[in-house]
């Protein structure tokens, strides 16, 4: 007997040290749910320790997951995903299955759970650069069969124009009125038209060592009118010194004014207001633009980057998607953060160095 019982303790440790090995996380449950073990990837993944989970319900550990609900599937195992906020943001996979051989008394349960952040990333990037491909060969296909007909429609509302000016005064006036109109129209058209190409299309940056501040400063003014007739104040917050960036000043102002557009467009007319904050670190500067307004819902931050997305009413959907493009052209980043009723903050990340390719300091040579 005393040999068994050593036996089976050192059995017992062996498995544990496999377990304590393994990348994936390891759960065994009783038949009510309770946490009996939890190797230390587990405990990674919950941010919790094997003292903590001992003995308490999974849901405890896990917030979210309901014992009894996963119980009453018909299914002996059981796969699912899910994702964690803490200790970090992650995507998971469990497979849930049961400790008994088929027809035996269940014993418990064992969960093996794989972290599945970076394949869901890879997925989504693919899926992306999918659509990025597809609305690209539309694109070019707009551009012939929209861009050519509007140039057409100019040149003869060109002609029509000449024509009415011939005519008596009182006839020119509600001609020259639909006229007006008709070009607006045309306008508006090939405004829309330009965006979607420029959104689609990959455009390679045209750098220059740039002031990010000065930038922002011509940016400010221009759209100062706009700012000044809806009573938004604008609060800069500004690092002392930027370092000069290696920058396309056309594309980045432009992003700069997608930004602040969709920032006081998004407050009311003389309770906004929109705070400009810039910081830099040894590997970034950061740019943020900040509103009080009415703030972005959950189902339309997830469908912000898709292309005719959008909530108002004369918008093309695209600004954001053309600011993404750009920020990426640049090495760059685009982080957006809302809450609805409380407002955005949108941030714009510069790398201070070309991020494409970064040479690692040489090991130690091999001895052989």
């Amino acid at each position: 007997m005393q040999a068994l019982l050593s036996r089976l303790v050192r059995e017992k440790g062996f498995l544990q040290k496999v377990f304590e090995a393994l990348q994936e996380g390891v759960l065994l449950l009783d038949t009510a749910g309770g946490i009996s073990f939890i190797n230390h990837a587990g405990c990674r993944f919950f941010g919790t320790t094997p003292d903590e989970a001992q003995g308490k319900p999974l849901a405890e550990v896990v917030r979210g997951v309901d014992w009894s609900a996963l119980m009453q599937s018909n299914r002996r195992t059981v796969s699912r995903d899910l994702e964690v906020f803490y200790p970090e943001n992650r995507y998971l996979n469990f497979y849930l299955s049961p400790i008994a051989e088929e027809g035996e008394a269940n014993l418990g349960h064992v969960m093996l759970v794989r972290d599945v952040t970076r394949s869901r990333q890879e997925a989504e990037k693919e899926m992306e650069s999918e659509k990025l491909n597809a609305l690209t060969l539309l694109a070019a296909g707009v551009a012939h069969e929209i861009g050519n007909p509007l140039n057409s429609l100019s040149l003869h509302l060109q002609l029509l124009e000449r024509r009415i000016r011939n005519l008596p005064e009182g006839d020119q006036k509600p001609l020259t009125e639909h006229l007006g109109t008709a070009r607006n129209e045309i306008g508006r058209l090939d405004t829309i038209l330009k965006q979607f190409l420029q959104a689609m299309r990959p455009t390679k940056p045209d750098r220059e060592a740039t002031e990010l501040h000065k930038l922002l400063e011509e940016s400010l003014f221009a759209l100062s009118p706009e700012l000044e007739s809806r009573e938004i104040p604008v609060k800069l917050d500004l690092a002392p010194e930027l370092p000069s960036l290696d920058l396309d000043p056309t594309q980045i102002k432009q992003a700069l004014y997608n930004v602040i557009r969709n920032a006081y467009q998004a407050v009311d007319q003389g309770e906004g207001e929109i705070t400009i904050q810039t910081h830099v670190t040894d590997y970034e500067v950061r740019l943020s633009i900040s509103d009080n307004g009415s703030g972005i819902s959950p189902e339309t931050m997830g469908a912000m980057f898709e292309p005719f997305k959008t909530t108002k009413a004369e918008g093309t959907g695209l600004g954001m998607l053309i600011v993404r493009r750009i920020l990426r052209e640049h090495g760059g980043e685009l982080e957006v953060e809302s809450e609805e009723g409380v407002g955005t903050k949108v941030t714009l990340y510069f790398p201070r160095t070309d991020k494409r390719v970064r040479l690692l300091e040489d090991s130690a040579p091999i001895e052989v």
